[in-house]
């Protein structure tokens, strides 16, 4: 018995020791996969911030060679404006063809019916004499009405036809006469530069100094002159960049340790030595545009005088300070090959001109010769006799005066405003106080004297001032205009953007003064007042041309819908200026426009199709919420849409059916006209809805809205 109970002991101890091995295994082969996912999690871990320190690394390094890319094309303006064309005033002569007639369709006579038709469809040799008969009386009359019908049918075409060369016809003869009136307003500009006309000269070089395409886009444009025909000699002051057109910062380096960026400070000896040269290759510009542009011989010589609109670091009061001066002759300045030359070497030294040794203090140097000095003849740039002095060009303003012009509009408007001092301002020039409840409260206000459009990174700018500065609202105001980028980027904040066109509305409501050049100028001076917005189209749509169509686009539902049309090639919009919405009402080209809606269209749209560029391959039409009118609103109410093709007369050529809208998004892609390999286009239906609203959609069509 205790052999036989020893021995059941045993089994069942060695049962027990098995047992705890295999637990310890199990254990052990848990605490293994647990130290292996703490490893995982641990270079998991690693290697994201890793990811993370390379990312902010990089960010650093893209920052640091964007300031470095800032600065080199800085250095190489000069360089760079020499390699541009030079003004020259048969760039805006404009052809005298005019588009030919091209009546479509309607120059291809009807098809008339034909009785052997009819006779076929009589019966065949079977029938009976009589019955044979009766079915060719049948298959006569049957003929006769047919023919009678087609031959009205070709009649209303003929007479759709004459209509059409009619309509034609007014339109080219009006298009030629704007031609010609304005090539022979350039040949009589012309002839006054070669006879010394004072203003004459005033206009033209004025002209070219704004139209350059050798001058930076954010750099100044503010430019008074004179002309002396005695001396054939054109005298200017001309606005010069700032100090702070020079990056503060040298470099972005991340530190780990803090996860910040830490700026280096670029060495003020450096920011200084970069500052000079920048100002002297302004000048030198300035010359290297006049005599280029001088095709005439109007120039013998020509006196700059480079200022800044600050403090004046002695009185304290706002003053143009005079940093660079020169006087060029001709002849000393054609021998100069100015790519290859010391910009502060070439105008002091060179052409014995004046550089403020301490610019980035406001060292002023003597100014040469002024326009105002020139005599009884002086032409100031955008003058234009007693009517100029009761309305003032906004364009050729004093820039301290236009600032306080428009802080007495916000004045005349109910509220305080006063102008800011012209350094630490932080962008701002003027600051506002809107008295009324609720919606009042501090705005900041920067005002941009542009006479091109204004880029979207202005308005990025005024919105972080109004974040920095606390304010309760932003004023973007311009004598120029805003493209689809800034207004988008301001829906929805506290932004309000004014143009030129709105500027002048406003002065005049409030009994102030202003314009924006000379309405009547086709040059290139009145350019910039051509392209601003225009109001909302008038209720009567104005006649098109024979080779027009019109989109007109309706839709079920009380939603307000904002309809745009975007000029692309492949996926991406040509240009901002080729988004028509309501605040760019056309294409540069004139090919797409916004047009007023007849019912039962709600929006509607001009096009040219032969008149779109060459490289756009089609054209975009996009629906999107109003948010001013319904802020909460989305697709899901736009049903039963479509969009009618219309002709010149207004007919009816075909309907073409879209996709509806979407609960939760806010813009959709109606569809798109796209060029075929033959010329023609063929419409494709969109449906493609984007619940950030138009944003979203610009910026998938690279219209920049960030």
């Amino acid at each position: 018995m205790s052999r036989r109970s020893s021995g059941l002991i045993g089994v069942w101890a060695e049962a027990q020791r098995q047992q705890q091995r295999a637990q310890l295994i199990q254990q052990r082969e848990a605490e293994r996969r647990q130290r292996a996912y703490e490893r995982d999690v641990a270079r998991g871990r690693r290697e994201q911030q890793a990811a993370y320190k390379q990312h902010r690394e990089a960010e650093a390094r893209r920052r640091t060679e964007e300031l470095e890319a800032e600065v080199a094309a800085l250095q190489g303006m000069l360089a760079a404006g020499c390699r541009a064309p030079a003004f020259r005033m048969a760039a805006l002569v404009r052809s005298e063809q005019v588009e030919p007639f091209n009546p479509g369709t309607l120059a291809h006579p009807l098809p008339m019916p034909q009785l052997q038709q009819f006779q076929q469809q009589s019966g065949g040799w079977g029938l009976g004499a009589g019955r044979r008969a009766q079915a060719e009386r049948e298959a006569h009359d049957r003929y006769t009405q047919a023919w009678q019908a087609a031959h009205a049918a070709d009649q209303q075409r003929l007479r759709q036809l004459a209509a059409y060369r009619e309509q034609y016809d007014r339109w080219a003869a009006g298009q030629l006469a704007d031609v010609r009136r304005h090539n022979g307003g350039l040949a009589e500009l012309a002839g006054a530069l070669g006879a010394g006309d004072a203003e004459a000269a005033v206009e033209y070089f004025s002209a070219a100094l704004y139209a350059s395409t050798a001058w930076p886009e954010d750099l100044p444009r503010q430019v008074s002159a004179a002309y002396d025909p005695a001396a054939r000699q054109l005298v200017l002051d001309w606005e010069l960049p700032g100090f702070a057109v020079v990056p503060e910062a040298k470099s972005v380096r991340y530190l780990p340790s803090t996860d910040q960026d830490k700026e280096t400070a670029r060495p003020a000896t450096q920011r200084r030595a970069v500052y000079r040269d920048v100002l002297a290759q302004c000048v030198l510009l300035v010359l290297r545009e006049l005599y280029a542009a001088d095709e005439f011989g109007a120039l013998d010589s020509v006196v700059v005088n480079g200022f800044v609109d600050d403090h004046d670091p002695v009185t304290g009061r706002e003053a143009q300070i005079v940093l660079a001066t020169v006087l060029a002759s001709r002849t000393a300045f054609s021998g100069l090959r100015l790519e290859q030359v010391s910009a502060v070497d070439c105008l002091v030294d060179g052409l014995r001109g004046q550089l403020s040794a301490r610019p980035d203090q406001l060292t002023a140097v003597r100014a040469g010769r002024g326009p105002g000095e020139v005599g009884s003849g002086v032409v100031r740039h955008g003058g234009h006799g007693e009517g100029a002095e009761e309305e003032p060009d906004l364009f050729s303003m004093d820039p301290i005066a236009f600032e306080n012009l428009v802080a007495e509009l916000f004045r005349a408007m109910g509220m305080e405003a006063v102008t800011t001092q012209r350094s630490g301002d932080g962008g701002v020039d003027v600051e506002a106080l809107d008295p009324a409840p609720i919606r009042g409260g501090r705005i900041v206000v920067q005002v941009k004297r542009y006479r091109n459009t204004v880029p979207p990174t202005a308005v990025r700018d005024l919105y972080g001032t109004v974040q920095d500065a606390g304010a309760n609202k932003g004023v973007l105001v311009t004598t120029s205009s805003f493209g689809p980028g800034s207004y988008t980027f301001a829906n929805g904040k506290p932004l309000e953007l004014v143009p030129g066109v709105e500027l002048v509305d406003l002065l005049h409501r409030y009994g102030l003064r202003g314009r924006l050049g000379d309405g009547a100028s086709t040059g290139p001076t009145a350019a910039a007042s051509r392209s601003v917005p225009a109001q909302r189209a008038a209720a009567e749509p104005e006649a098109l041309a024979p080779d027009r169509n019109v989109l007109g686009m309706s839709w079920s539902g009380s939603v307000a819908l904002d309809v745009c049309a975007l000029v692309c090639e492949g996926g991406r919009v040509l240009s901002e200026d080729h988004f028509v919405f309501f605040n760019n009402p056309r294409t540069p080209d004139g090919a797409v426009r916004s047009r007023p809606h007849r019912g039962p269209d709600k929006a509607a749209v001009e096009v040219g199709f032969d008149d779109l560029p060459q490289r756009a391959d089609r054209l975009v039409l996009v629906a999107a919420i109003d948010p001013e009118v319904n802020p909460d609103a989305d697709l899901a109410g736009f049903t039963d849409a479509r969009i009618r093709l219309l002709g010149a007369a207004g007919e009816e050529i075909d309907r073409l059916e879209v996709s509806d809208g979407r609960a939760g998004e806010t813009a959709l892609v109606l569809g798109s006209f796209r060029r075929r390999p033959n010329g023609d286009w063929k419409f494709v239906i969109g449906g493609k809805g984007y619940r950030g609203g138009l944003e979203d959609l610009l910026r998938e069509y690279g219209v920049d809205v960030a």
